[in-house]
């Protein structure tokens, strides 16, 4: 006798649809599970048996084969299985085989996910988003998961929900019986045991309070318009933490694939807030420089984890101190500031999570914090070779894929009002012109798989969407003159392209693309380019 059901494997952000075939035969009475099961599929033996046992059915065959020799085979059978959320699936194939009432025409089109506890109750797992949509690419069209995380599993369209609370109401479910009734569900146990202001004391932080820095203002501005990665540089006390902290609330809401794809980010590492099943803006994440590789990047013992570059997708990722991360770290961050994903290898387990962020790195000029290169009266104790030791811990492949430079001074405390050229405008105001920016990108790259102007390949970009021809002309010389790499100026073209969708403009024009090589040389910007008329309509 034999029946299958299925339920999805995960490796980082890839779903595979598992077949759970069960055969019970005569023979030395067992219980045998192949197709590379990790420790807690192992142990899913003893929990599916204890949960069928203690479970009250409405058919006596429905019970444990212990006159059976039962094989459970997890296929296909090459792909590495982790994770309890295997229990509800094996547990079902288990009942069906035993029970010919269970039609297996309920079974085709079904994925069940969930684990079990001993008497046969559902508990939630970590990932139910991302195994959804799996099983909706795979052409499924039926799941069952923990009740709590039915709306999670709502977000993918065109699947039909079935939120479980225990083994009994499932093959009721799937046998067509009135279904008995159970204890609820708890939700997933994340919530923090301390309440304290997170992410939340954002939003009261506004772009209005930065004085006395507009080129500074400006460059955060293009960043947030085009998702560009951007380094602070100064000494401590100027506002650097001040500044990447009102990234955020410059940063338009979510779109729904956005949101899609960050809450299946979240959903893979059970980081989903208590009571959210949708995250609709975009993250900040800040990990301190003591924070461990796999924290930041990814990995961890067992099943791997995005780390805190992948939970910041589609948001901002602040890293303080940049120069005092381990140096592999720093070097790691190469394939995300480039191609916007990163790639875990642990042993036989590989994995690849988005990493599309904006990058935003601070750091000071030296060790001490109080090297002020334009002042003479700077008390910086650090002798010059270690100033610059400090400060190739940067290595110039991550330099030069970084798009926006910015050095800051701190504002003078005598200057407590704005410069007669400043507008110190609120973080609503400046969001409007990103938000307005965002959306030309997203007409002018409609039907491609890039959203914003930082995305775009080089090649695509100088074919496609040119410079204005004396700007071009320009952009080759600094690189035939050794100013500029060929990645820099794909990256300077990016920024022009910004400060025109900044302007409104429908190409980069000459003064674009010097106000982009200020930005990322950190030179200056000119007054006239920081009055020049920004876009107020669409």
């Amino acid at each position: 006798m034999v029946a299958t059901t299925h339920t999805v494997s995960l490796q980082g952000t890839t779903g595979h649809v598992v077949d759970v075939q069960v055969d019970l035969a005569p023979g030395v009475v067992g219980t045998t599970l192949v197709g590379r099961p990790d420790a807690s599929i192992n142990e899913a033996r003893d929990r599916c048996k204890a949960a069928i046992g203690n479970t009250a059915f409405a058919s006596d065959k429905r019970r444990w084969p212990n006159t059976r020799r039962v094989t459970i085979l997890l296929s296909p059978a090459d792909l590495p299985k982790r994770g309890s959320h295997f229990d509800l699936a094996i547990a079902v194939a288990v009942l069906a085989a035993a029970d010919p009432s269970i039609p297996a025409s309920s079974l085709r089109d079904a994925v069940l996910v969930g684990e079990l506890t001993l008497d046969g109750r559902v508990r939630c797992v970590p990932g139910v988003l991302p195994m959804v949509m799996a099983a909706a690419a795979r052409g499924t069209r039926t799941v069952y998961v923990p009740e709590p995380q039915v709306d999670e599993a709502l977000m993918v369209h065109g699947v039909a929900v079935f939120g479980v609370r225990s083994l009994g109401q499932v093959v009721a479910l799937l046998a067509g019986e009135e279904v008995p009734d159970a204890p609820p569900v708890e939700a997933v146990t994340g919530a923090p045991l301390l309440a304290w202001r997170g992410e939340e004391r954002l939003e009261d932080l506004d772009l209005a309070d930065l004085l006395g820095i507009p080129d500074t203002r400006y460059a955060v501005e293009v960043a947030a318009a085009g998702g560009h990665h951007l380094m602070l540089t100064g000494p401590k006390g100027s506002g650097k933490t001040t500044i990447a902290e009102r990234i955020p609330g410059l940063l338009p809401d979510l779109s729904d694939e956005e949101s899609l794809e960050l809450t299946a980010v979240h959903s893979l590492c059970g980081a989903l807030p208590p009571g959210t099943t949708r995250l609709t803006r975009p993250p900040f994440r800040a990990p301190h420089h003591s924070a461990s590789r796999s924290g930041l990047l990814g990995g961890g013992t067992g099943r791997v984890r995005p780390g805190d570059v992948s939970k910041a997708h589609l948001g901002v990722l602040f890293l303080d101190e940049f120069p005092l991360f381990p140096s592999d770290v720093v070097e790691a961050l190469r394939e995300p500031l480039e191609a916007g994903a990163i790639s875990i290898s642990r042993g036989d387990d590989d994995a690849t999570y988005p990493a599309r962020a904006m990058f935003v790195f601070a750091a000071n000029p030296c060790r001490c914090g109080e090297y002020h290169p334009w002042s003479r009266e700077h008390r910086c104790v650090c002798h010059e070779a270690k100033r610059r030791e400090y400060r190739a811990k940067i290595s110039g492949p991550i330099a030069d894929r970084i798009d926006i430079t910015r050095f800051v001074e701190p504002v003078d405390p005598r200057a407590v009002a704005p410069l007669p050229f400043e507008r110190p405008e609120s973080s609503a105001v400046v969001r409007e012109r990103v938000t307005r920016a965002r959306q030309r990108q997203a007409t002018r790259y409609a039907g491609l798989p890039w959203r914003l102007n930082a995305h775009v390949p080089g090649p695509l970009l100088r074919d496609e969407w040119p410079l204005a021809p004396a700007a071009a002309a320009r952009l080759e010389e600094e690189v035939v003159t050794g100013r500029l790499t060929r990645r820099g100026a794909v990256r300077v073209h990016r920024v022009a392209w910004s400060v025109a969708d900044l302007g409104g403009r429908t190409q980069p024009d000459g003064e674009d693309l010097d106000v982009a090589l200020r930005l990322r040389s950190a030179a200056p910007l000119l007054l006239a380019s920081l009055d020049r008329p920004r876009a107020v309509g669409a």
